[in-house]
């Protein structure tokens, strides 16, 4: 196997408030990412996820610990040099509603992360990018506004490619879709990485969405992964991911019935064990 292209080790992320109280959201996190693979990081609102996309994009504070791209340390660097390594990774918001520019055409859209990084990119390269989302050739003239849900966010998924990064991080990029246009986004998640080997750090609370498109899964609770590997998916050893798992919805009504039964027993029983200390 290649060596990481991303590695996180040992971080640590504490806030410091207004009156000096500090609170640490991250703690100990470590995992790495390969070339053309996707790691996935589930878990519940506030349990860090997301906090760990911003410390590597260099949004929130590293306290300790180190993120290495490419070999090279890129916590806690200057900003200059935050530009330089931007180029290699990219990221997909949550909510293709607010992360394009209603003002901007696509075309626009497109371009500007091009011409940020000093890179060539006319309509040749949008027409390029809009065919590899499958989007029209023409949508480069249009506003967000005229796109659905699904589009714009293959228009925010075209704009991170737009630079040919080797790691995208998805920030919960099917949460704000329905079911349908979410496993289209899958495919073509899945697709795009086929085509160029680009890496995912795919962040989600969905727990059978990420089933669909990780070859490993970390589940943080709490700010600290209590489980990485392949078989979370299929045998989550953790008492939290095995609730993660039951909560995570199914087609066939019997199965999610069964599901609900074992996660409302499991609940039960942690109940009466807590009642016993």
């Amino acid at each position: 196997m290649p060596s990481p292209i991303l590695e996180v080790k040992n971080l640590d992320v504490t806030y410091t408030g207004r009156h000096g109280l500090s609170k640490k959201v991250i703690n100990d996190v470590s995992f790495d990412l390969h070339p053309g693979e996707t790691v996935s990081l589930v878990g519940e609102s506030g349990s860090g996820k997301t906090t760990i996309g911003r410390a590597i994009l260099g949004l929130a504070p590293v306290t300790s610990g180190s993120i290495t791209f490419c070999g090279e340390t890129i916590s806690n660097i200057s900003r200059s040099e935050r530009r330089r390594i931007a180029r290699g990774i990219q990221v997909v918001f949550q909510d293709p509603y607010s992360s394009l520019n209603p003002s901007m055409t696509v075309e626009d859209i497109l371009v500007e992360p091009m011409q940020a990084a000093g890179a060539s990119g006319g309509r040749d390269r949008v027409r390029e990018l809009l065919d590899s989302v499958g989007l029209p050739s023409d949508s480069g003239s249009r506003y967000p506004k005229e796109f659905s849900g699904g589009q714009r966010q293959r228009i925010a998924i075209a704009r991170a490619l737009a630079l040919d990064p080797a790691v995208i991080i998805c920030d919960e990029p099917t949460s704000a879709l329905d079911v349908t246009t979410q496993a289209r986004v899958l495919a073509l998640l899945k697709d795009l990485q086929q085509q160029t080997g680009v890496a995912y750090l795919f962040i989600s609370h969905d727990l059978g969405v990420v089933n669909l498109i990780s070859d490993r899964i970390g589940v943080l609770y709490q700010g600290s992964i209590v489980e990485l590997g392949e078989h979370v998916a299929t045998k989550p050893q953790h008492e939290y991911t095995k609730r993660l798992q039951m909560a995570a919805p199914v087609a066939d009504p019997k199965k999610q019935r069964e599901r609900r039964a074992a996660r409302l027993k499991l609940l039960a029983d942690e109940k009466v064990g807590a009642g016993r200390l």
